[in-house]
């Protein structure tokens, strides 16, 4: 079905009221890889009145190294209008619980960056608190280099709760401060953001990733050197360029650029693919991210101390053929 451009709206620096977090104090909840480069755009467009809550760890350590005050969570939450929620999906639920929920004021704030906890029932905010989506779609050190560039970087926001009155300029003032609304926002709720994140992560970034190993797995018994295809498939920067022609270009008409031997050969691969039953696994996939599965088969995944993710890491640490072969093309690069 259409959408209706009608009820989509987009959100740039113009919508913001400046003077929104003048009288309002923040915490940012979790100093990681998404707190710290959040936290500092905060400062550097002079928020006055901003703390950091986060538990004593080198996360703490590195927030008062950069000049923040750091206090327990739950002392930060009480003592603050605006909270600003950082912290890992699936740790929120136990933290929200037992420091967040029962330290946040009548009239205060509470700001996702994601909506995956809200989505699927893992928090239930009480009556009398704004609940705010600001969802940015690029990674914590992009976001923070992008606005020290002043080019910012696009969020998803949504206020899914509007107790004080005045939630909207809350939401658009925060977003301008840490550098959304240079790029521009657009407003999704917390629900559509959390299955369209976790859709594109299992779908298009789990196929890329199968696609990578076959390739250069049959790539490699066929004799063609692993640098070469290390190189091809991703080294080069090539495909950065294919995916930044989708942006600037428009998805087909950027097919184009890559000549008639790579326009005839793609259109006929993909017609293959379209018969091999992907769609049917990415409509399963979706389904089981929309019911609640998915995040329920994650808390567990928590709660028995994440050997499916211990996995997964001890694989990106494994010296495999690929990285060997990225180490190797490394090393000419810097000899040449």
């Amino acid at each position: 079905m259409p959408t209706d451009l009608n009820a989509i709206r987009f959100f740039t620096t113009k919508d913001a009221d400046p003077h929104a977090l003048e009288d309002q104090r923040i915490a940012v909840l979790g100093y990681g890889h998404l707190g710290r480069p959040l936290a500092l755009n905060l400062r550097d467009s002079e928020v006055d009145h901003l703390v950091v809550g986060n538990i004593e760890d080198a996360y703490a350590a590195q927030a008062r190294q950069d000049g923040f005050e750091v206090l327990p969570i739950a002392d930060a939450v009480g003592n603050t209008d605006i909270s600003l929620l950082l912290l890992p999906d699936e740790v929120i639920p136990e933290v929200f619980d037992g420091d967040i929920a029962s330290n946040l004021q009548p009239g205060s704030a509470i700001a996702l960056a994601s909506g995956y906890t809200l989505a699927y029932g893992l928090i239930a905010p009480a009556d009398g608190i704004d609940v705010l989506l600001l969802a940015p779609r690029m990674a914590g050190e992009n976001a923070r280099d992008r606005y020290l560039q002043k080019e910012g970087f696009f969020a998803y926001v949504s206020v899914e709760s509007d107790a004080s009155g005045r939630a909207w300029p809350r939401l658009l003032g925060l977003a301008d401060a840490v550098g959304v609304l240079q790029a521009g926002a657009l407003e999704l709720d917390a629900r559509r953001e959390a299955d369209i994140d976790l859709f594109i992560e299992q779908t298009i970034g789990a196929v890329i990733g199968v696609a990578v190993m076959q390739a250069f797995a049959i790539g490699e018994d066929a004799a063609i050197p692993p640098e070469a295809l290390v190189l091809e498939m991703y080294m080069s920067g090539e495909m950065e360029m294919v995916f930044r022609s989708f942006r600037k270009e428009g998805f087909f008409k950027a097919a184009s650029v890559h000549g008639p031997t790579a326009l005839y050969g793609g259109f006929i691969r993909t017609m293959q693919f379209m018969g091999s039953g992907l769609g049917t696994t990415f409509q399963e996939i979706l389904e089981e991210i929309q019911s609640g599965e998915f995040a329920r088969g994650f808390q567990a995944e928590r709660q028995a101390g994440y050997p499916i993710l211990s996995q997964a890491e001890a694989m990106s640490m494994d010296d495999s053929p690929i990285a060997q072969a990225e180490r190797r093309v490394r090393e000419m690069l810097l000899k040449s």
